[in-house]
């Protein structure tokens, strides 16, 4: 069963002309949905987000965040993540769909939910803003789903075309969340070595599979044949998380990389067995990266349906 959630509000954050992350990639995903009659769930404000971004991001960081937009600044941290009177609220509403999201997966089997969300999540800090991201949505689904629903073992796939630095961060040093990226590598952040395992008790529990410039479909299938997908039988997370970024994209402005739409296919085929195999199919799929309007729904949706089971082409 697959439902996708979202929030108007995620609309507001506007950025000044040249930004790739914009309101039209939203816009475009939604459009898409309803030509296609896909229902898509409003979330609105969750009860949980006070103390669900306060697990993940420090008190003098979510301070900053409101007051740098208080006073009318023009980004926050760094010039890749502009600021307007709406941007605090947009960023809520991407954490409120996320939860509702995370909620609606966690109470039954065989539930895959999707949240069409912006601004993205995975490169934010636990003290800061950075790559278009000023929540953490990952790290905040993953706690809330650790601290409010019981999950003992989660486990996050992140395959967008710049390595998750921040969801790598913030859970490197624990073992019971399993963080697996296939990223391109040297490139944005700067992080992701296959050297980067996790700390401490988090030891082995990171796996980076970096991918060189103009690595396609074959490149990523070994990825995730040899090591992602053994991963994950082996780790059996109770929840699969999947952090979808759609830059690898062969036509993708920002990412460099020749993954084909089949490739999104077999990933999301892929995943979604795996998912049937070791968690009874529960999975929840935010979106981050993705900068070729004309193509991302049309990619995001060949992805679900493949996770869902599903092989029909629109």
């Amino acid at each position: 069963m697959l439902k996708v959630f979202s929030d108007p509000r995620c609309l507001l954050h506007r950025v000044p002309d040249g930004y790739p992350e914009k309101a039209e990639r939203l816009e475009s995903i939604l459009e898409f949905l309803n030509d296609h009659e896909v229902e898509v769930e409003e979330a609105g404000e969750h009860r949980g987000f006070e103390l669900a971004v306060a697990a993940v991001h420090s008190e003098e960081y979510l301070s900053r965040f409101l007051s740098t937009v208080g006073r009318g600044e023009l980004f926050l941290d760094t010039p890749d993540n502009p600021l307007c009177g709406s941007t605090w609220e947009a960023a809520r509403a991407a954490v409120d769909a996320t939860l509702t999201a995370a909620e609606w997966v966690a109470a039954g089997t065989g539930r895959r939910g999707m949240t069409a969300v912006r601004p993205p999540g995975h490169h934010a800090e636990r003290d800061g803003a950075m790559g278009f991201c000023y929540f953490n949505n990952m790290a905040v689904a993953v706690e809330y789903l650790r601290r409010e629903k019981g999950a003992r073992r989660l486990a996050v796939v992140d395959f967008d075309v710049h390595h998750g630095n921040g969801t790598q961060h913030i859970f490197e040093g624990r073992g019971d969340l399993l963080y697996l990226s296939t990223h391109r590598y040297p490139f944005y952040p700067g992080t992701g070595a296959a050297e980067e395992r996790g700390t401490g008790a988090g030891e082995g529990a990171t796996i980076n599979v970096p991918l060189p410039a103009g690595a396609g479909d074959v490149a990523f299938e070994a990825a995730f044949q040899s090591v992602l997908l053994p991963a994950l039988q082996e780790f059996r997370p109770e929840i699969l998380l999947i952090s979808a970024g759609f830059d690898a994209w062969q036509s993708d402005p920002l990412g460099g990389m020749q993954v084909s739409e089949q490739g999104y296919r077999d990933w999301g085929r892929w995943l979604g067995t795996v998912s049937e195999e070791i968690c009874e199919g529960r999975c929840l799929v935010l979106l981050e990266g993705g900068y070729d309007i004309g193509s991302l729904p049309g990619l995001l949706w060949t992805h679900l349906q493949a996770l869902d089971g599903q092989v029909t082409e629109l």
